[in-house]
């Protein structure tokens, strides 16, 4: 970016180019916040009065199960509700190269033209959990910008790989039949995060048989009274087929998160780790000034030699990052 972009006087042009619809301001604003520039808590400053109604939508699931193509029929159902709709969709990043093919766009082709649909694909960088770490905050951005509607679509993930759920106020686990032990695809976490289940590629042999599985596993689960019970939906997202049964189902569990004071609750747990993401990326760049200088490494030695205790240190060393902050 230029200088004339890249300032505050950039910052406010490119948000208010956002709210009012433009999608290469928005590509940017969230470009600044991939790249965690050092306007990004400008751009956050800006955004806040403009968010907390956006409805976060998590889709996750093994390889292979049809997530794209079920966020692309989403899309095209939500759109069709009116509802101005944003897609994060996040790729895995090489990690030999650093490179990502970011090809989730290439699915979504019906929603080119579309200035009611803003699509972009993020690369994980190595990061865990399915999601890339500027994620929460690209949501922010989004739903900043007069998204309604965020969908949030991981990479390919396993069983413990549950990250999307901290995220979204609604979490769709995906599974197909055809992809390995149905109970295998539930357990581990996967079973814990799911607010609805979607048998995607229904049309397939096994279908009933994992439709059933899943079943089984949900009523086997613990579950305490009046709880949300996580329904198990059938589509063919290919066709475009059982769309509109999964919408209705998370405007439903939407419903239930309001009357139970859940959505509240969750977005203030989102919130709670969004903050404490920022306060430990500060600490761990004021380590690594720390780390540069000669602290760190003086009291690294005098640990290995007997003189101090590694608590010892740790103390030294914090009180260090505070009488340097204050």
């Amino acid at each position: 970016m230029s200088d004339s972009r890249s300032g505050r006087r950039g910052v406010a042009e490119l948000v208010s180019a956002a709210r009012d619809g433009d999608p290469r301001a928005l590509a940017r604003l969230i470009t600044l916040v991939e790249n965690d520039a050092d306007e990004l808590p400008e751009v956050a400053a800006a955004f806040a009065p403009f968010t907390g109604t956006a409805q976060v939508i998590g889709l996750t699931g093994a390889p292979g199960v049809g997530k794209s193509t079920t966020t692309n029929e989403l899309v095209r159902a939500l759109r069709g509700r009116g509802h101005r709709v944003g897609v994060l969709a996040v790729d895995p990043s090489s990690p030999y190269t650093g490179g990502a093919i970011l090809g989730d766009r290439v699915r979504m082709q019906d929603h080119a033209t579309d200035t009611g649909v803003f699509i972009r694909s993020m690369s994980s960088r190595g990061h865990l959990g399915g999601l890339a770490a500027a994620t929460p905050q690209a949501v922010r951005v989004m739903e900043g910008a007069g998204c309604d509607v965020v969908l949030v679509e991981t990479v390919g993930v396993g069983q413990a790989e549950v990250e999307v759920a901290s995220l979204a106020d609604t979490t769709l686990v995906l599974l197909a039949p055809g992809m390995g032990d149905a109970i295998q695809a539930v357990k581990a976490g996967i079973l814990e995060v799911a607010d609805v289940f979607v048998v995607n590629k229904a049309d397939r042999d096994g279908a009933d048989a994992t439709y059933r599985d899943i079943q089984g596993m949900i009523g086997l689960a613990p579950r305490a009274p009046g709880s949300w019970r996580p329904p198990v939906v059938r589509a063919v997202a290919a066709k475009g087929e059982g769309i509109d049964e999964v919408v209705a189902v998370i405007e439903k569990h939407r419903d239930w998160l309001v009357a139970h004071d859940e959505l509240r609750r969750r977005r203030e747990a989102r919130a709670a780790a969004e903050v404490e993401a920022i306060a430990l990326a500060t600490l761990r760049a004021r380590m690594g000034s720390l780390r540069e200088g000669t602290a760190l490494p003086s009291l690294a030695a005098a640990v290995a030699s007997g003189e101090l205790d590694p608590y010892a240190a740790a103390r030294e060393l914090l009180a260090g990052l505070r009488s340097s902050s204050a």
